[in-house]
């Protein structure tokens, strides 16, 4: 199934034994895209605290209920590792929670390496696209959102969302308000037709062109999770 990243926010997390808290946030690998954290804020058990869960933790989730069980109990997250989500996430804080977790690290490419795999330390106050070092490459959808989209010959609009695969926790499309060429509706671009991303700057560039977007589809809120079914990448 494919949704939209701005519907899990409020989501439960539901451990073994019962309810953690409520999703508010979601971090990305800016490589490859893929959802590597969900921030989610515990309770009145857990004093509010915030933590972060991976996808490797989730077990199918029940969208009637809008509630991701995850396969760890209460005490479990209770005892993980303090992170502070209001501080750019160093590689000391992710090999922590990982090794905590026993799950795995993402290096350099983008993809796993065995869990007990060290990263360098590092600082934290990243400025410049010359220091994606300092957060290891994650990101923030909320901070994300609001970034500029610039086709080869134009500037069209901006990231109000993404649209993302419960199957492999990959991001297939941003959803682009675009109001010069569609007013008030919304269209996907694919992940795929990303040129070049300026993070310092809020920048993002395609590889197609304002013409080749005018004839994107139109995000609908109530049909997006057919894409899959529509889209010729995944024919």
């Amino acid at each position: 199934m494919q949704l939209n990243t701005n519907s899990l926010i409020g989501f439960s997390l539901s451990a073994t034994n019962g309810e953690v808290g409520k999703i508010e946030e979601i971090y990305f690998d800016d490589r490859n895209w893929v959802i590597r954290y969900l921030v989610v804020k515990t309770g009145n058990w857990l004093s509010g605290r915030k933590v972060l869960i991976s996808p490797e933790a989730f077990d199918r989730a029940r969208w009637n209920d809008e509630t991701f069980p995850v396969h760890l109990t209460k005490e479990q997250i209770l005892n993980s590792p303090d992170v502070n989500t209001d501080r750019p996430l160093s590689s000391k804080h992710i090999a922590s929670i990982n090794k905590y977790f026993l799950w795995q690290t993402f290096i350099d490419d983008g993809f796993y390496a065995p869990a007990h795999c060290d990263l360098p330390d590092v600082t934290e106050n990243a400025e410049t696209d010359n220091q994606s070092e300092d957060h290891v490459h994650v990101r923030s959808t909320r901070q994300t959102k609001g970034f500029r989209i610039h086709a080869k010959d134009g500037e069209i609009g901006y990231v109000s969302d993404f649209i993302v695969s419960d199957e492999d926790w990959k991001m297939k499309y941003l959803v682009v308000a675009a109001k010069n060429i569609f007013g008030d509706r919304k269209i996907l671009i694919s992940i795929r037709d990303i040129r070049e991303t300026k993070w310092a700057s809020s920048d993002i560039y395609l590889d197609i062109s304002v013409h080749a977007v005018e004839q994107s589809r139109i995000f609908d809120g109530s049909t997006f999770s057919d894409l899959e079914k529509m889209d010729p990448y995944f024919i």
